[in-house]
Formats: structure tokens, sequence, C-alpha cells
């Protein structure tokens, strides 16, 4: 047959592109076009080999075999099969199992049975070596494609590059045409917060189990610096101090009963932000917890909806997430009374609604690398993702810490 397949591991095609944008292997650290991929790959394909294309393997890991969101957008797309080996964690790395095996067996039973005259294969592993040798003992041409090297070394089995019968390279302006480094988010959505002595006033009041008794003053302790109660100046919590009082132990002293203590009766408690702090009650207010969820908003026509657009069209980058849970959450309230309370409440999102949102982001795979808990720089981009689109349909303009 006059055709030509891609067969696509994509473990090597993203880990090196990966290497090659953003400095480490790790797909986290890059976002991906697959629509934009995929076409690329098939007009690669078909002009280097001079055939039609019959189909695009992509051969991938997932934990458990279960698709990802990204497997679920490539395998609805025409011409395009996707093949999932096992993903496990292994000295706290995860490795791809079956992968390479199931690309040999593909390879081998194409080339058998004659479904095409040139075979494209965009890997590094020389356990493909058989199987290559195989296909070209069938009359297969086998064409190797590399993805070119952060260090410009190979970063493929030499015995696989000498076997194969024509060789290019995906450059990197070939690269970024359907791929690019992720940004840091750390400085937009976790600013580290200016120094604040109303922080220094409750972190400075004793704890309740260590009040003094009555007509006694408290001890003057050394106020902690600033970073200990939020940031640590590098976009990442820093953890609590030793003896530094939560808000359940502010609540405590500060509710009915608490003895009297100085200062922290004139202090207030604010909470952290992606921006800053601001003034924020202990409890969540009624209104808040009285915000419906996105489920209880959503008719099955709606939910159908959504999830054919989460596979098609959202790309799964935290930001974005955010940006479409807010859209949709916002588009099927309707009250404008309650997205002007809502916009009263920033930076705090109401838990229900908050604890939804995350969850939905997990759809998203970026669960997938983390030990089951998303990422807290994943989390700020998620949050900010979701205040983005509701300051922009509310009219509001939040200026960054600093500005």
């Amino acid at each position: 047959m006059d055709r030509c397949i891609v067969l696509v591991d994509a473990g090597y095609l993203l880990g090196a592109a990966a290497s090659l944008l953003a400095g480490e292997p790790s797909r986290s650290r890059i976002t991906v076009d697959h629509t934009a991929l995929i076409q690329g790959l098939r007009d690669r394909a078909e002009s280097d080999t001079g055939r039609p294309l019959l189909r695009i393997y992509w051969f991938d890991g997932a934990p458990d075999r279960v698709p990802q969101p990204e497997h679920r957008r490539l395998r609805v797309m025409p011409r395009v099969t996707v093949r999932l080996g096992a993903l496990t964690r292994s000295d706290g790395r995860w490795a791809q199992k079956g992968v390479d095996a199931a690309m040999h067996a593909e390879l081998t039973e194409l080339a058998r049975n004659r479904a095409c005259s040139d075979i494209v294969l965009v890997t590094g592993d020389g356990d493909l070596l058989p199987g290559m040798m195989a296909a070209k003992e069938h009359g297969v041409a086998v064409h190797l494609w590399a993805v070119q090297a952060a260090d410009g070394d190979y970063n493929q089995s030499e015995d696989l590059v000498a076997e194969a019968d024509e060789r290019r390279v995906l450059d990197r302006a070939w690269i970024t045409g359907a791929v690019r480094a992720k940004e840091d988010y750390s400085g937009v959505c976790a600013p580290p917060p200016a120094a604040r002595p109303e922080i220094a006033a409750i972190l400075s009041a004793p704890l309740p189990e260590s009040a003094p008794a009555q007509g006694e003053e408290p001890a003057a302790q050394e106020p902690p610096h600033p970073a200990v109660a939020g940031h640590n100046g590098t976009g990442e919590r820093a953890p609590a101090a030793k003896g530094v009082p939560t808000p359940k132990d502010l609540a405590a002293l500060r509710g009915p009963g608490a003895p009297h203590l100085h200062p922290p009766q004139s202090a207030t408690l604010r909470w952290s932000s992606d921006k800053g702090w601001v003034d924020r009650p202990v409890a969540e207010p009624p209104e808040a917890a009285s915000m419906p969820t996105l489920a209880q908003l959503t008719t099955a026509e709606q939910r159908w909806a959504d999830r054919e657009e989460d596979i098609t069209t959202v790309g799964g980058d935290p930001f974005e997430v955010g940006q479409v849970f807010a859209r949709r959450w916002l588009e099927r309230l309707g009250e404008q009374s309650s997205v002007q309370k809502l916009s009263g409440m920033y930076p705090r999102i109401p838990h229900r609604v908050d604890g939804e949102l995350l969850r939905y982001a997990a759809r998203f795979g970026l669960l997938a690398h983390k030990d089951d808990q998303i990422d807290e720089r994943d989390r700020y981009a998620i949050r900010a993702g979701f205040w983005r689109e509701l300051d922009v349909r509310t009219g509001t303009d939040r200026a960054p810490v600093g500005d």
C-alpha cells in the first residue's frame, strides 16, 4: 500500500521538547497544542515520504492505563489512534511501562500485513531496533525522526539511528509551532506581601493555652518576620514558625469568654491572597455558604456540552482551567447581585465552589504527577484564572500589589 504511518513515542517527543524549551524533561513545564502538533506531524510525514497518511499512532503512559485529558482529546481526532501503557512511580520518579513493547508489536504487525509502504518513527528507544529491522525485511521504508537535543548531542539510540532508512530532525522552529514553555505564574499569582503592623500585632499575642492570669500583663515577644505569615519572598509559602497562632487559635482568643488580652483585641485578622493581604472574618459569611455550585446550575444537556468542550478545546493550562470554570459558573448563575457579592469576597472563593473548582481542574491531569495533590503554584494559577474571568465580566480593575 502506498501510504505512510506515523508511530509516536509521546514520552520521547514531549520530554525532549520540554528539555529543549524549558531546560528540563518534565512535561509539566510545557503546554502542547495537540491539534497543531498532529497536523504538523501529518504534513511533515506526507512531505517527507511522498505518501498520503493512513494513520498516526500515539503511544503514551497513563496511571493505571486510564486516559488523561490529553489522551481523550487526541483519540477523537481524525486519523489518530491512542495506545496507552502504564505509568508507574519508582524512587520518586514516574516511568512508562509497556509503551516500547506496544510500539514494537504495532510496527511489526503493520509491516507484516503490508498496511503501508513507509513508517515514520518518532522515538529514541533502542528497544525498537528488532521491530525496525523486521519492518525493513517486509519491504517497508523506515523513517526515523529526532527532536533537536537541548545540548546539541544525540538523544536517540545510536543503533536505531544507524539502521534507519531516512533520518530527520524536528528542530526548535518546528517544535515551537505546537509546543511552548509554560509561563511562571509565581510573580503574578503569589507576590510576596508587604510588611503589615497588624500581622505583627496578632502574632505577638500569646496562644489561648498560654494566656496570663487575671491582672497579669502578657510578656512582650519579638515580632516575627512577615514572611512567616504568608510567603517567603520567592512566591512560595514559608513554613509556619513554631508557636505562631493559627486562625482557629485567634478565633478562640477573640471569641466569647476569651480572657482580655492586649494587644490582639484591636488587631485585625487578615487572610493571605494572591495579591497581598485583605480583611476577612474568621468564619465564611452566610451568603458565601449559600452560593450554588456549578453542578447545581448545570443541566444534563449542558454537562454533555461541557465535557465535549473539555475534550476538544480546553488545553489544561491551570490559568485557563480557572477561567473556563468561572465562565460557565457565572453564565449559569444569572443573578447579578450574587456576582457582585462574590466579587466583594475577593480573594476567597466560597468554600463549596472552590472545592468544586479544584476537582474540575483535576480532570486535566494536574494531579497525575503530584502524588494526588495539585501543586501550590497550579492552585494559585487556577484561582487567579477564576478571578480574572470574574473581573472581566464585572469590569473590576484589581491593581497588582506594588502598582
